[in-house]
């Protein structure tokens, strides 16, 4: 039997896949952006674009809105190269799509992100550092025989992010995996969840939550 929390809450693409199997009606919609943020990391402030879908529908009829990154693309080299965000992101989103239809909850569309206009000029632009993968990629790594060390990174980032003439103060709770494989060198980023900076007392408990249990199945891919 599905929990209260997760019918009338959900915040991952598991509460409503775990949803629909208890037997509940999942109307989902997904909405995509992209949009400019500015990052306060505490030594090395920088701007970039995440990449966000917002999830929206109804569970047996209670509406739920939550949205999710997917990456985070910067023009310079202080994180994951934009041209290659687009790319992870998309990625992602579609082991989302595939967990979402064996779960049998319709998407009326399986859109991906792209960078329209700005892809050519992020396409002239060579990145540069290790080569980037989504986390599952580098557990693939593994089970191929590869001998992988990671070093890993949490931290809560403060930022505003830019949407038309409107300014949003959020907090992104992100992890940076450093993998060593023989004499490769692999990066991996992930934003596990994220909150309203000026809702920090209700909001950062659950953003907490979400963000381990997403860890929790990283760490148990490992």
């Amino acid at each position: 039997m599905v929990t209260a929390s997760i019918a009338r809450f959900p915040r991952r693409i598991t509460d409503l896949t775990d949803a629909r199997a208890a037997g509940c009606d999942v109307h989902l919609e997904i909405a995509f952006e992209i949009l400019p943020a500015d990052f306060q990391h505490r030594t090395h402030p920088f701007q970039a674009y995440i990449f966000l879908a917002r999830y929206s529908g109804a569970i047996d009829e209670r509406p739920f809105e939550f949205r999710k990154c997917y990456a985070r693309g910067c023009p310079n080299n202080l994180c994951t190269h934009v041209s290659q965000a687009v790319k992870i992101a998309n990625r992602y989103l579609q082991r989302d799509y595939r967990a979402l239809k064996a779960g049998n909850i319709q998407v009326r569309e399986e859109a991906l992100f792209s960078l329209g206009d700005m892809i050519v000029k992020f396409e002239k632009l060579k990145e540069k550092g290790p080569l980037t993968l989504t986390l599952p990629e580098l557990t693939v790594l593994a089970k191929a025989g590869k001998a992988i060390t990671v070093e890993i990174e949490l931290e809560m980032i403060p930022a505003v992010e830019h949407f038309a003439d409107t300014k949003n103060a959020q907090t992104f709770l992100s992890g940076q995996f450093n993998a060593r494989a023989e004499d490769e060198t692999y990066y991996c980023h992930r934003c596990f969840a994220c909150f309203p900076t000026d809702q920090e007392e209700e909001q950062k408990k659950i953003a907490v939550k979400v963000a381990n249990a997403r860890l929790a199945v990283v760490y148990n891919d490992f």
